[in-house]
């Protein structure tokens, strides 16, 4: 086999292999954005993330993977949007980010003679 083949041939590879790759962590960060939206009473808006950041990192053995950071909307109301993101190193979650304003707190106002149970 010449060798233009062969290089042409490792190139295919590796680019099905970044597909697949990249199939299963965006796969593992809608779950994640998915569980945490469900766990916190959030909506999750248009029901995908989306890919912010893409760069290699090195796990805790030492091993060259790929970070990926993926954005999404959530809203609280229904009447908002809100960006959260996940951020995975290979297909394993490192850290999901909700920020979120503090509840509104109601008042009640009551006069002097009604009781407010």
């Amino acid at each position: 086999m010449p060798w233009m083949e062969t290089i042409s041939l490792l190139v295919l590879l590796a680019l099905a292999w970044f597909w697949f790759d990249s199939f299963q962590a965006r796969a593992a960060g809608m779950a994640a954005a998915r569980a945490a939206c469900a766990a916190e009473n959030l909506l999750l808006l248009d029901d995908t993330v989306a890919l912010g950041g893409l760069r290699p990192a090195r796990d805790d053995n030492g091993r060259l993977r790929l970070r990926r950071v993926y954005h999404f909307e959530y809203s609280d109301t229904g009447d908002n949007r809100r960006q959260g993101y996940v951020t995975l190193l290979g297909s394993d979650l490192l850290l999901l980010h909700l920020p979120h304003a503090p509840a509104p707190r109601l008042r009640v106002v009551a006069s002097g003679s009604e009781q407010v149970h």
